[in-house]
This record gives structure tokens, sequence and C-alpha cells, in this order.
């Protein structure tokens, strides 16, 4: 039995660890050759430590473990012409594109009124313009396979709510759901489908960090994650502090499947209930 996305060639952004990584991983078993980037950097406003090139490396080499082609470039997504030379390498060397999941991006902290210039317009230029990079640099191959695809963007259940303390990263993730419904439409005529998947809290360094507990707990000096367990399972109706990154790479693969493909234009929560609660 193949995979059920056996020869299709996958775009992942910010696939050096975390959901990124995941995903990648199982595209690879169902199939799917990578074509995989990331920042490889900090981000100033960022107060956590983002992904480097050893991280990159371990995503390389658990996709070759599992006998499928990986092309990984350090690229930025704010930076229209490098993510696009990253890809046109990768589709050069595989010959097709089919699916694109637009992943890479960041979290911070703070109320609106409080907000630095720098924070805020660093996550609109990461979590939202670079989404629209991402899709930008990817249409042309799509199209031009004339197979269809499949692009899915990560947004958040804060996409679909709204949530103090991070407005600015509300902000951006409800401009992927516009960005997501007019791709669905202007996209269908070529058969490529477009969606959004919104994650509660998934099990990465993007929520595991000592700002993210200071923000649940600011009660105390330094949080541990036990400290803060229970203020993240408040957030879903479902008894679990958060997901796995499989659960979100499970709801990728269903998407960029022939299983869904019918389905377009479709805000997906993944998110043990906690946009509805």
């Amino acid at each position: 039995m193949t995979g059920r996305v056996e020869g299709k060639v996958a775009f992942i952004t910010g696939a050096a660890r975390g959901q990124g990584r995941s995903h990648a991983i199982r595209l690879a078993e169902e199939g799917a050759d990578i074509i995989a980037i990331d920042l490889l950097d900090q981000v100033g406003s960022v107060p956590y430590p983002m992904s480097t090139a050893e991280d990159m490396d371990e995503t390389v080499r658990q996709v070759e473990a599992l006998d499928r082609r990986i092309v990984a470039v350090k690229a930025d997504i704010r930076d229209y012409d490098a993510l696009k030379a990253a890809l046109d390498a990768g589709v050069e060397q595989f010959g097709r594109l089919d699916i694109v999941a637009a992943n890479a991006g960041i979290s911070t902290f703070g109320r609106i009124d409080e907000l630095s210039e720098v924070t805020w317009q660093d996550m609109i230029d990461i979590n939202m313009t670079g989404v629209w990079h991402t899709a930008k640099a990817a249409i042309p191959h799509l199209k031009a396979g004339g197979r269809g695809g499949s692009i899915a963007i990560i947004s958040s259940g804060a996409g679909l709510m709204g949530v103090q303390n991070i407005g600015h990263y509300v902000t951006a993730k409800h401009g992927l759901v516009g960005l997501m419904r007019t791709l669905a439409m202007e996209l269908a005529s070529d058969m490529i489908r477009v969606n959004s998947i919104h994650p509660g809290n998934v099990d990465t360094a993007m929520i595991h960090n000592d700002a993210m507990y200071n923000l649940f707990r600011p009660d105390l000096e330094h949080p541990t994650v036990d400290d803060v367990r229970e203020g993240f399972q408040s957030i879903h109706l479902m008894p679990i502090p958060w997901l796995d990154p499989i659960d979100i790479s499970n709801a990728l693969l269903f998407l960029a499947s022939d299983e869904a493909r019918y389905i377009t234009g479709v805000p997906l929560p993944v998110d043990g209930g906690a946009v509805i609660k």
C-alpha cells in the first residue's frame, strides 16, 4: 500500500523543530519529499530561543531515515526574494510541488496599548506577511504542475477568537483566515485547495518558555511546567494541557491527501475544544 501523499513534494516553512519538523516527518512517512526552510536565527523581539542549524540538521536526519529526500535551506520568510529562491531551487531539484505548509511563526506578548512598534511589526511581518510570501512563491509552481495541490496555513485558535495579552498575534492569525478564504476562491479553478488549521496549545518551545510561563503565573518568580499545567488546561474543553505536534500534522496530512480533494476554504480547529469554550 502506497502512502497517502506518495510521490508528492511538500514545502514547509519553519521546519527546523516543533510543529514544522513534525509536519516534515509525517508527510515523509506517507511518501512525500520535503523542501524545508527556517530562519535559523534569533528575532530580537522574541523572548525565547529560536531554532538553530543543529535543529534543522535533526529534521533532515529524521526525514532521510524514512528514505525520503529533503532539501533544507536557511531562509527568512520576511525576505520574499530569498524565500522564492529557496523554493525555486527545491522544485528544480525535485521536479514538482504539490503541498505547501505555511507553518513558520513567532509568539510574543504584551497588551495592545503597551506593545513596542518593533514587537508589533515583527509579528505582522512574520506571522502574516511571511505567509503571503510563502503562498505567492508557491502558487506558480502549483499551477505549473497542472495537478492541483494543497496549501495549509497554520493559524491558531487565536485566529478565531480574541485573547488578551497577545493582541498582535490575534490580529495576524485572524488575517490568515481572510488570506486563506481569498486564496481558496482565487485558486479553485486550478484545483488548488487552501485551508487553515487552528491549533490550541501545542507542546513545543513556543509555549514552553519562561515568558509564556510568567504570563500564566505572574505571581511566581520562576514558574515551572507543573505550575502552569492547570492554566494551560483551562483553555481547552477537553482535559488536556496541550496537544502533541503530531495532532496538527495529522490534520495537515489529511488536508494534503486525496481524502480532502474537495475541501477548500475551511478554517479547521484542532484544539481540544478551545475555540468553542
